[in-house]
């Protein structure tokens, strides 16, 4: 009888290189797996509403972020499955239901045989539970439609697993941040360049803030600075912003400086980033509304469309209650600015107080997120001290002791934890108030993972001979 471990070798996969890569080589698929994300993201649902992928793509906006996915076409799926089945199997092994140990080989191979079969069978159900719900058209008695459906995007699900492996093997970084670094992008430049009509409420016009004009359908540049200088400058001014005070504050870090116990005047210093919890905390607070709003969406009366949570517009959007506040006031900014040129009062008292809850939700969430992201991570103080302890440093002017180090630590750890999330949340919360493009998460995810993929370029650079590195350059 074959096992379930047999069974994952025959799975759809991505054989590994016959030796290593070099940076050139190792880029290039990197670049040629992007193309074929982007080419993917342009194929559309065949037989799909519509009416209903528009409605669909303001619903799942956070989701379609979060999972680098493009709502309505074959990877409506993004990442969901991948990421899915890792955090099943993390939290398995980690409580002890599976006894697989990950720090040997055969543990290893196990949780990603494991997590290979886990990701492709879900693939399957979460395409099938978009089709049955009616996300794309209704499917009601037509088995055959929802077959069709279905297959379009698990085959497009499939896809972006073989592309993830592709990249982990051959490429560079990982294909899950790949991929979400790259939806946030595409939505930035779309936002704010394209040329393109978009649904069917156009009439020609660009969808690309330097395109779309209220009064001029040829979209001239000219009647873009007359008639929407105050919206697109407020994007392409918040969008810059942010982008560069997430860069700036990536860069910010406490040191400690430590000294390794055994070899006298030899010793280095132990970084703390101010983005200590990474972006994980604003994640943790979007998805939960996110889930929030889907909840409202399915508990709303079909006749007044309105749930304890709040009620919803005929396109889904909400109107009034919580759901309506935990949503960012994107026209505050815009409103305010207009009315204080014209004179006219253009905002109210609730506006003002939508804006200040909104803030103090993500900010707190998100600090509150941190702590328990630190804790369940192995990032406190206690944990980071015990780390030192087995590499052999010690804090100068002091003896080799884990609750010495750890006493060093608690003055800088608990306050930066507060302070990272609290920031994080600030920044993605005040990016959506001014309508940054690509939505303040998105960016804070599309920056931190960019980083994180230069860190792993210098640390391949200095991997390799200096000749092939400066002709890799030129």
């Amino acid at each position: 009888m074959v096992s379930w471990f047999q069974a994952a070798q025959y799975l759809p996969t991505v054989e590994n290189p016959e030796k290593d890569q070099t940076l050139k080589q190792m880029m290039t698929w990197t670049a040629i797996t992007l193309l074929l994300y982007f080419l993917l993201s342009e194929i559309p649902i065949f037989a799909a509403d519509a009416q209903q992928v528009e409605t669909a793509i303001q619903q799942l906006r956070t989701f379609q972020t979060l999972l680098g996915s493009s709502i309505g076409t074959i990877i409506t799926l993004g990442i969901g499955p991948i990421v899915t089945a890792s955090i099943v199997l993390q939290m398995m092994v980690g409580s002890e239901l599976l006894g697989w140990n990950t720090d040997t080989t055969e543990g290893k191979q196990k949780f990603q045989a494991a997590q290979k079969m886990l990701a492709y069978g879900l693939t399957v159900i979460q395409a099938a539970g978009f089709t049955l719900s009616g996300t794309f058209g209704s499917v009601a008695g037509d088995p055959m439609l929802a077959a069709i459906i279905t297959g379009q995007i698990t085959l497009g699900g499939w896809l972006v697993i073989l592309m993830d492996d592709l990249v982990q093997k051959w490429g560079f970084g990982s294909g899950v941040g790949l991929f979400i670094a790259a939806g946030v992008s595409k939505g930035i430049m779309t936002q704010l360049f394209s040329p393109f009509a978009a649904g069917n409420a156009q009439t020609g016009t660009g969808s690309g803030f330097f395109w779309e004009t209220n009064a001029a359908p040829q979209g001239q540049l000219w009647d873009f600075l007359m008639t929407q200088s105050v919206e697109a400058g407020l994007v392409i001014a918040s969008t810059i912003a942010v982008f560069s005070a997430v860069v700036y504050l990536q860069g910010m870090k406490v040191e400690i400086p430590l000294t390794f116990g055994n070899v006298r005047g030899f010793g280095q210093k132990w970084p703390l980033k101010f983005f200590y919890t990474s972006v994980m905390p604003v994640v943790f607070v979007s998805a939960l509304i996110a889930n929030m709003q889907i909840v409202g969406t399915i508990a709303a009366d079909e006749v007044t469309n309105c749930s304890p949570l709040g009620c919803f517009d005929s396109q889904g959007q909400p109107t009034s209650g919580l759901v309506y506040l935990v949503n960012p006031p994107a026209d505050f900014i815009q409103n305010l600015l207009v009315g204080g040129v014209s004179g006219e009062i253009a905002v109210t008292g609730f506006d003002f107080l939508h804006v200040l809850f909104y803030i103090l939700m993500y900010t707190g969430g998100a600090a509150m997120f941190s702590i328990f992201w630190a804790k369940t991570t192995g990032q406190d103080s206690d944990a980071v001290a015990e780390e030192i302890q087995e590499t052999g440093m010690k804090v100068p002017g002091f003896r080799k002791d884990k609750r010495v180090i750890k006493k060093v630590l608690d003055r800088y750890i608990p306050p930066l934890v507060v302070v990272a999330g609290a920031s994080v949340g600030f920044i993605a919360a005040t990016a959506d108030i001014f309508r940054a493009a690509g939505g303040g998460m998105g960016i804070l995810l599309t920056v931190m993972i960019l980083y994180r993929l230069y860190e792993q370029l210098a640390q391949k650079h200095m991997e390799e001979l200096h000749p092939a590195m400066k002709d890799f350059f030129q």
